[in-house]
């Protein structure tokens, strides 16, 4: 079985206990705003995951590592297809270019956004643009490296006060973290990897 195809299987068993719910702090009372991201698998042998750097600039999340996405608009007709818009707009991924095939876990950002991954396969080596006002860079990592629990590293910082643990996984000087990472992780649980 492909690692593809075990995260297919994953996805429509029961979500384990060990998911990591999202980074809010206790007594944090954000509204929470419904978002999608893009988990876009390239169709290779070793298929990997497309990933942006986000612009300096931005509000949030500025210079982060992420995933293709953003806010669900009401003119969306569903998650994917906001997941898809969006993927559009930031690196010009073609919508029919991509086959969904899953949906994973919701996380909670401490920005107040509740993110639903979505996944899906894109053909290898399109040509991508990133948005020039929102996309400083984009990326394929590799899937089995960024699933593998021996490259997710958990790490504490202080925010507001209080000591957190958040995880980061380290791919050619790239550093994936917070949510994106969160993300990547749940996943790796959901295939039953997590020690």
């Amino acid at each position: 079985m492909t690692l593809v195809e075990e995260l297919r299987a994953a996805l429509v068993r029961p979500a384990p206990a060990t998911l990591l719910p999202g980074d809010l702090i206790e007594g944090d009372t954000i509204d929470a705003k419904p978002a999608a991201v893009l988990i876009a698998v390239t169709d290779r042998d070793e298929p990997g995951v497309l990933l942006t750097v986000r612009r300096e600039h931005l509000r949030t999340h500025a210079g982060q590592v992420a995933f293709p996405g953003g806010r669900i608009d009401p003119t969306d007709a569903d998650i994917a297809a906001a997941a898809l818009r969006e993927a559009e707009e930031e690196i010009g991924l073609p919508p029919f270019a991509a086959t969904v095939w899953g949906t994973a876990d919701s996380y909670r950002t401490i920005t107040g956004y509740v993110v639903t991954p979505v996944l899906a396969t894109i053909p290898p080596d399109l040509p991508l643009a990133p948005h020039e006002a929102e996309v400083a860079d984009w990326f394929e990592a590799p899937l089995a490296f960024l699933l593998d629990p021996a490259n997710q590293r958990a790490v504490e910082m202080e925010y507001r006060g209080r000591m957190r643990t958040y995880y980061q996984i380290d791919w050619e000087g790239r550093h994936i973290w917070g949510a994106t990472a969160a993300m990547l992780v749940n996943l790796t649980r959901r295939l039953g990897r997590w020690s």
